[in-house]
């Protein structure tokens, strides 16, 4: 939101609209320009702009969770745990949550009490006690750092390409998205602090 709130400050006849439903929209059929979703679901008919660093998945209860239920420590142990399941579209699978460790791959198709097509309302039923959530680390860092959540599992969630900007590369880009991809470009050398010749 700051890029774009200075892109406005500093074209007042730039318009721009955000939605933020989180399912799997169609851009042409919800005639939109562009979407910002993680790399893994940009489809292969869409150019994609890096616009974050890379994320990691974090599955985490709370404390009160894990004492009752115990501590899973390997992705198998998962099968006898309620998991916060999330499904992206009306018509989708939910999610299946993906594991990597020493070059071993493990996918889980994961069961609990709920399913939400969002993470806000799924970490508030981690937090009520509900189950073990899959979410992005920024969503819940404050909360691991305050105590209020615990995370499992961390060796076995390596870092995976983060947030892109996709649009079409059968239409035009405009001159107002052009400025919205170059100003959203993320670029390792300035996330980094450091000086970066462009």
């Amino acid at each position: 939101m700051p890029v774009l709130s200075q892109i406005v400050k500093d074209y007042p006849e730039v318009r721009i609209e955000l939605n933020l439903d989180g399912r799997l929209s169609d851009l042409a059929e919800d005639r939109f320009d562009a979407g910002v979703r993680l790399g893994e679901f940009v489809g292969p008919d869409m150019i994609a702009v890096k616009v974050g660093p890379p994320l990691r998945i974090a599955a985490v209860a709370t404390p009160e969770y894990f004492k009752k239920h115990g501590v899973p420590e390997h992705p198998v142990d998962l099968n006898a745990h309620d998991c916060l399941a999330l499904r992206f579209s009306p018509h989708a699978a939910p999610y299946d949550w993906e594991f990597e460790k020493n070059g071993e791959q493990i996918v889980k198709k994961v069961s609990g009490s709920f399913i939400f097509s969002e993470s806000d309302i799924c970490l508030e039923a981690c937090k009520a006690g509900h189950g073990i959530a899959f979410v992005t680390e920024p969503e819940v860092i404050m909360d691991l750092q305050d105590g209020s959540l615990r995370r499992i599992l961390a060796d076995w969630c390596p870092k995976f390409d983060g947030y892109h900007l996709f649009f079409s590369g059968r239409r035009q880009v405009s001159s107002g998205l052009r400025l919205v991809i170059d100003r959203l470009r993320y670029q390792d050398c300035l996330a980094a602090n450091s000086e970066c010749n462009t």
